[in-house]
């Protein structure tokens, strides 16, 4: 009984969703979206649309992750995850949870969000998700 109460503490921290969106001037808009359920499931979602000319792009994933100390591991079952709208194969993917207090502000600014920093997926490493 005091092992599920240590990890549902542990893991509730990070429950919530995470995102980052960021426009141009031209109308390029990129956005990631990351839901971390109590459940111990997530799903990701990545946005692209650089102009009118050019087909919007979606790309989602889907699986479960676990807290430890210092990390959030992110696994994904081929079998069950992957499939025609879910492509994203986050195993093997390590985020930290990083909440800083900026100089000089009270504890109420602190900024709260994950940075990816392990993934096969090349271009989620060094992706910092701010919590909404």
């Amino acid at each position: 009984m005091f092992t599920t109460i240590i990890v549902t503490a542990q893991t509730s921290q990070f429950t919530g969703e995470y995102g980052k969106r960021s426009e141009t001037k031209e109308g390029t808009v990129i956005e990631y979206t990351l839901s971390l359920k109590p459940d111990g499931n997530f799903t990701f979602h990545f946005y692209r649309n650089i102009d009118p000319t050019q087909p919007k792009e979606n790309f989602y994933g889907k699986g479960t992750w676990e807290a430890d100390k210092k990390s959030v591991l992110f696994h994904t079952n081929k079998e069950a995850d992957i499939d025609e709208k879910y492509t994203l194969d986050f195993t093997n993917t390590k985020a930290r949870f990083i909440k800083k207090m900026p100089r000089g502000e009270t504890a109420t600014n602190k900024k709260t969000y994950f940075l990816f920093y392990d993934s096969e997926v090349s271009w989620i490493k060094g992706l910092k998700l701010h919590k909404k």
